[in-house]
C-alpha cells in the first residue's frame, strides 16, 4: 500500500496555531512484525500500562505541540483495518502500509508528507516511553543543523570482535553513542537520503551515506526499545506498577447523566447513530443523551468541568451541534490533561425504541469519538417499567460511568 488514508481531521484552528512558526510532520515506523518478540499479534499491539505500544507512541506525537500531523506506517493487514485509537484524533493522522524493510516503510510514509512540512521527525513505535522534551530537542536540532538523532553515550567499555569472537580492538567509549529515535531531518535532507537503495538500520545512516552531517542530541535512558517480552516487563516496572495492566495510581472515575424529552419532527440520535423512530430528542444540540452523559463522565473523571461549561446551550455556536463531535472535543481535553480512557459503561433508559439492534453500532461510534476500541465501551438498554416521563415514553435518559488512567 502506497496511498495514504486519512482517518481523522483535527480542529483547523489548533493545527494552524502549531504551524505559524514552523511545520513539523511525524512518521511513526510501525511496519515490522516483531519476530524477536515471539508469536501472536504484532508486537506494537502488546499492552503496556493500559494502552498498546503503538497507541502510546502515537499519543506522544498527538499531544506534542511541536508536531502538526502524523503518518503511521503499519503492516499491510493492520493498515487495512487500523485500531480505533488511530481515528478521531486531535490532529491529522494518516495511515500507510509498510514495506519489507524499515526504510521502505519510512519511504512510503514520506511520500504522504504534506508540502508544508519543513522538518520530518521519525520515531519507532517500539519506543513507547518517548517524552515530549526529547521530541522537541531532536526537532530543534534538525531545524538548526539539517539532521539530528537522539543518542546515548556508551557507559561501558566497548569491544570490537573478529569473526571468531575474539577481541579485535577496544574502542574509545567517549566517542561511542547508541542511536535512538526520534530522528529528525529537514525535508530536503530526508528526501535525498531516501533515494539510497542501500540497506540501513535507520535514516541517520542513509543521511550519512548521502553526505549529510547528523547532529547527536542527548537521548533518554528510559526511551527503551521494546524488542523482547523482557523489555516489556522492564517498561511496565518503569511505569510504576500496574493492576491488570492499568497504572494503579492514576485511576479516576466519573459519572454522567442526561435526559431529554421526545418530540415529533426531530431525528432520534443516540451515540452518534440515527435510529429509525417516529420521534426525536429535543435540545439545543442534537440532544444525544448518550454522548452527553459520556461527555460529562469523562470530563468529571479528569476534573475538567462538565458539558455545560465547555459547550453551553446559551452559545449559538452549539445550536444543533453534532454531540459526537462534542464528545471528540471532550476526549481531546481529557487527553491534554494526561488521561486515557480505559472503559465506559452506559445505561440508556427508554420505554421505546428497543436499543439492542443498535447497540453494536453505538458502541463503535462512541469508541471512535473516544479514540479507543469498541470492547472498551458498553451500552445497555433498560425500560422504566411505565414509571414517570421516561416510562410513559415521553423522554429518554442515559447514565454513564467512565474509568480513566493517567497516561504515565
Amino acid at each position: 500500500m502506497t496511498v495514504g488514508r486519512a482517518l481523522s481531521g483535527a480542529p483547523r484552528s489548533r493545527v494552524k496555531l502549531l504551524s505559524l512558526a514552523r511545520h513539523v510532520s511525524a512518521i511513526i515506523a510501525a511496519g515490522g512484525r516483531g519476530l524477536r518478540f515471539g508469536g501472536g499479534p504484532p508486537k506494537q499491539l502488546a499492552t503496556l500500562g493500559g494502552r498498546t505500544i503503538l497507541q502510546r507512541s502515537v499519543d506522544a506525537f498527538v499531544t506534542s505541540d511541536a508536531v502538526a500531523d502524523i503518518v503511521v506506517a503499519l503492516p499491510a493487514l493492520l493498515a487495512a483495518d487500523p485500531p480505533a485509537y488511530l481515528r478521531s484524533r486531535t490532529k491529522p493522522v494518516l495511515i500507510v502500509g509498510g514495506g519489507e524493510r524499515r526504510q521502505d516503510s519510512v519511504r512510503q510514509a514520506f511520500e504522504q508528507i504534506g508540502q508544508r512540512a519543513e522538518v520530518v521527525v521519525i520515531h519507532d513505535a517500539a519506543r513507547p516511553l518517548v517524552t515530549d522534551a526529547l521530541i522537541r530537542r531532536t526537532i530543534d536540532a534538525a531545524f538548526e543543523t539539517g539532521a539530528a538523532i537522539a543518542a546515548l553515550r556508551a557507559s561501558d567499555t566497548v569491544k570490537l570482535a573478529d569473526a571468531a569472537g575474539r577481541i579485535a580492538e577496544t574502542l574509545p567509549r567517549d566517542r561511542i553513542y547508541l542511536a535512538q529515535t526520534p530522528q529528525a531531518f529537514r525535508v530536503d535532507v530526508l528526501r535525498h537520503a531516501l533515494t539510497s537503495r542501500a540497506d540501513a538500520t535507520d535514516e541517520a545512516a542513509l543521511a550519512e551515506q548521502a553526505g549529510h552531517p547528523v547532529q547527536l542530541v542527548d537521548g533518554d535512558p528510559r526511551n527503551l526499545k521494546i524488542t523482547t517480552p523482557d523489555d516489556l516487563a522492564i517498561a511496565e516496572r518503569w511505569l510504576g506498577g500496574t493492576t491488570a495492566g492499568v497504572p494503579y495510581a492514576g485511576i479516576r472515575i466519573g459519572n454522567g447523566y442526561d435526559l431529554h424529552r421526545l418530540v415529533e419532527g426531530r431525528p432520534l440520535v443516540l451515540g452518534g447513530v440515527t435510529i429509525p423512530f417516529d420521534k426525536g430528542l429535543l435540545g439545543h444540540s442534537d440532544a444525544d443523551v448518550i454522548c452527553h452523559a459520556v461527555t460529562d463522565a469523562i470530563l468529571g473523571a479528569a476534573g475538567a468541568g462538565d458539558i455545560g461549561r465547555h459547550f453551553p446551550d446559551t452559545d449559538a455556536a452549539w445550536k444543533d451541534a453534532n454531540s459526537l463531535d462534542l464528545l471528540r472535543r471532550a476526549a481531546a481535553i481529557v487527553a491534554a490533561g494526561g488521561y486515557t480512557v480505559i472503559n465506559v459503561d452506559v445505561v440508556v433508559v427508554a420505554q421505546r425504541p428497543r436499543l439492542a439492534p443498535h447497540a453494536d453500532a453505538i458502541r463503535a461510534s462512541v469508541a471512535g469519538a473516544l479514540g479507543c476500541d469498541a470492547f472498551q465501551v458498553s451500552v445497555k438498554g433498560k425500560t422504566n417499567e411505565g414509571v414517570d416521563s421516561v416510562g410513559a415514553g415521553e423522554a429518554i435518559a442515559a447514565h454513564a460511568v467512565a474509568l480513566l488512567a493517567r497516561a504515565v
